[in-house]
């Protein structure tokens, strides 16, 4: 055993990077100009070489395991030599090395900064998706230039910057009870059948509050790590959820209906940069992307 475990191969290795990186085995394939069945031969044989489960499939994309995200963070070293191996010689582009929670990732991030490249071709773009927990220690290891996340993360060294704020919403499928109502309240909720985040989300002790004075007792019939996940339940028909909208609205918007939720109950979405750094130009320069070419929707404004 401990022979096999000494052996390492480079392409699943970076099977396992961009696997990642896309969320989906047909994302990865497409990055690295390979088959679909190639990169899950090369997952399936790392997963089998250092003895752990690295993806589980979640509302039909795969979710990276806390395994997975060690490994993850002891491959960068790796691959920075790599890069710098195979990198420019005669000039070095402006890099950007960008982090963020799949929620802000897949989708929307990803069509982001494909605008972003398209309208400056001179800059490269190094984007890692991982935990909010991540995006903060990343940034505090000069890892990353910029984070993205939904999460207020007091530590030294970092600083949020206010992006996007936005009010909760019931998220529920089309031809749901309460699908046609202007707001849904508290109460309205007794005896739903509902997804809701799993108790780490600080959002999830404030609407267990809200049912306990509003009398309401919902059926939870599952519970999720990310608000992604809780929307394509719910597309799936399992039941409603409360959710922070942004930027899940811009790619859900056709498949479910959002209801705003009458509570005090808001979202705020931040850029996470070093406190101690100076900000490089095409960091400030994707933040301004950003603001200036987040699409409008009803429940979010800027931060």
């Amino acid at each position: 055993m401990n022979k096999i475990r000494n052996w390492h191969s480079i392409p699943e290795y970076q099977a396992f990077r961009a696997l990642m990186q896309a969320g989906t085995t047909t994302g990865a394939a497409r990055q690295l100009g390979l088959s679909q069945s190639a990169v899950s031969r090369s997952i399936a044989n790392l997963e089998n070489r250092v003895g752990n489960t690295l993806f589980e499939r979640e509302s039909g994309r795969l979710r990276p395991t806390s395994e997975a995200v060690r490994l993850n963070r002891r491959l960068d070293p790796l691959f920075d030599a790599l890069n710098r191996i195979d990198g420019p010689t005669d000039q070095v582009q402006e890099t950007l090395r960008l982090i963020a929670p799949p929620t802000y990732a897949h989708r929307f991030l990803v069509s982001q900064i494909k605008g972003f490249l398209t309208a400056n071709p001179h800059f490269y773009v190094s984007f890692e998706v991982n935990t909010s927990d991540e995006v903060t220690r990343g940034i505090l290891d000069d890892r990353f230039d910029l984070g993205v996340a939904g999460v207020e993360l007091s530590r030294a060294g970092v600083k949020m910057i206010p992006y996007r704020l936005s009010q909760a919403v019931c998220a529920m499928p089309r031809g749901h009870a309460l699908a046609a109502a202007q707001e849904v309240r508290p109460q309205d909720l007794h005896g739903q059948a509902m997804i809701a985040l799993t108790h780490r989300h600080a959002r999830r002790s404030q609407l267990d509050r809200l049912m306990h004075e509003a009398r309401a007792v919902p059926h939870v019939v599952a519970e999720v790590s990310t608000s992604f996940a809780a929307a394509d339940l719910a597309k799936e028909g399992l039941g409603l959820t409360i959710i922070n909208p942004f930027p899940l609205y811009h790619y859900r918007s056709e498949d479910l209906i959002f209801v705003p939720f009458a509570s005090p109950i808001r979202y705020q979405s931040y850029f996470v940069v070093s406190d101690h750094r100076p900000l490089p130009r095409i960091a400030r320069a994707f933040m301004r992307h950003l603001r200036l070419n987040t699409p409008q929707d009803p429940f979010s404004q800027k931060g």
